[in-house]
């Protein structure tokens, strides 16, 4: 009886030497990377699996979209660069398949899966900004507005519309409201995010600025007058990030 215990002891030792012996495999923990951009994070599906991580492709990227489908916040689009055919998601769009769009970088996941179409995308990349022009220029991604406008001195204000100056001066009374703006179109960024971004100045304050964004058009060195909700600390991601901002604005 005792040798058996003996034994089994000596047994039990030689087992655990040899599994302390094995090499240990750690597992990535889901979740690590990067953390999808505010425009992303409610997007059914996201928070299952691993996060989205950074591509570490910054060129800039030329795709043709060959099949889109349509949610009611998002696009997802089936691409080709070059040779090469894979999923980007974007804001909802008005795109066509067939035609050609630029992007940069964006966030990568993989496996994504889709609870809308019940299907699972391989590659998937969240992209911020998908534009149908090609930038300017690779610092700015600004699209080309044309010559230099000068700034306004003094715009004249539509009925019921409230000056750039005091709409910044009373920022928490106007908060969530809807609030009219007269000023002069001093930049136009076509198309970003599914929609134009619109810089006017009024010269209520010196090259005081206020953006505001609209699907509608608009043309450097108008005076236009729109009419949006104001937002304060408002975060779309990829660096789109305002103090705040009149969204999505109407011409009156």
């Amino acid at each position: 009886m005792q040798s058996i215990k003996i034994f089994t002891g000596v047994l039990l030792v030689i087992i655990f030497a040899a599994c302390g012996s094995e090499p240990k495999v750690i597992e990535a923990e889901a979740g690590t990377g990067e953390t999808a951009p505010p425009l992303f994070q409610d997007m059914p599906g996201m928070q299952d699996g691993a996060a989205p991580t950074a591509d570490m492709n910054t060129a800039e990227r030329k795709v043709v979209v060959e099949e889109v489908l349509n949610t009611d916040k998002y696009s997802y689009l089936r691409v080709k660069e070059n040779d090469e055919a894979f999923w980007v998601a974007v804001m909802k769009q008005d795109i066509q398949p067939g035609s050609t769009y630029y992007f940069r970088g964006g966030l990568l996941k993989k496996n994504f899966q889709s609870r809308e179409f019940n299907r699972v995308f391989e590659t998937l990349y969240l992209v911020s900004d998908f534009r149908g022009e090609k930038p300017a220029t690779a610092a700015t991604g600004q699209v080309k507005t044309g010559a230099t406008v000068e700034p306004p001195q003094n715009v004249n204000i539509a009925p019921g519309a409230i000056r750039i100056a005091d709409l910044v001066a009373n920022l928490k009374k106007y908060e969530g409201k809807t609030v009219k703006v007269t000023g002069k179109v001093m930049k136009v960024n076509a198309m970003i995010m599914g929609r134009n971004w619109i810089h006017l100045q009024d010269g209520s304050g010196k090259e005081l600025e206020l953006t505001v964004t609209t699907t509608e058009q608009v043309q450097s060195g108008s005076v236009v007058t729109l009419e949006g909700t104001l937002a304060l600390n408002k975060d779309f991601g990829a660096g789109y990030m305002y103090d705040y901002i009149v969204e999505g604005a109407v011409v009156k």
